[in-house]
């Protein structure tokens, strides 16, 4: 299995329907809503989840570093059927970190992913991953996919953010 090389920005998203119109206006492949829950797991290093959805199915494990610009992961990910017995196996002999819930629209552009998310708990934000499965793309080419987007979108500085919603959760359970 070949990791997955991704660059990504998040950002607190506070005009979906601008988001969802420049999509459609340029052509972008709309796969839906889905409604996702991500089970992460404790793990000594990096990021292990297993997505459940209706559309996306799989279990994650990532590492990326923490910074509110343009970020890179190393991803490997193994697509799951649902209703499998992982999350059992995994939530024995691992434990449960954190459940992220979230309803999620996803659509493409070319190799760029584009995420919708209102998430529970902590409000909307808007995804772009630009994505490298083949080896065919360079940082600095993901990294200038992405960063054009944020550009396009009128994506400001402020609204990025740098923790995975796993860790603003964790964050938001520690200050309660």
């Amino acid at each position: 299995m070949s990791p997955i090389t991704i660059v990504e920005i998040k950002a607190r998203c506070t005009q979906a329907q601008r988001v969802r119109d420049y999509l459609r206006s340029h052509g972008a492949d709309i796969r839906g809503i889905d409604h996702q829950t991500d089970t992460y797991f404790r793990v000594p290093h990096g990021r292990l989840k297993l997505r459940e959805g209706r559309i996306e199915n799989a279990l994650i494990y990532y590492e990326r570093a923490d910074q509110a610009s343009a970020k890179q992961s190393n991803v490997l990910l193994t697509e799951t059927q649902p209703g499998s017995a992982l999350k059992a196996q995994l939530t024995q002999a691992l434990g449960v970190l954190v459940v992220v819930k979230k309803q999620r629209e996803i659509a493409f552009i070319d190799n760029v992913k584009f995420h919708i998310d209102s998430v529970e708990g902590l409000g909307r934000f808007v995804e772009i991953e630009a994505i490298d499965r083949e080896g065919a793309l360079n940082r600095e080419q993901l990294l200038a996919q992405c960063q054009s987007f944020q550009a396009e979108l009128e994506i400001q500085p402020y609204d990025l953010v740098a923790e995975s919603y796993s860790d603003l959760l964790l964050a938001q359970a520690q200050r309660a």
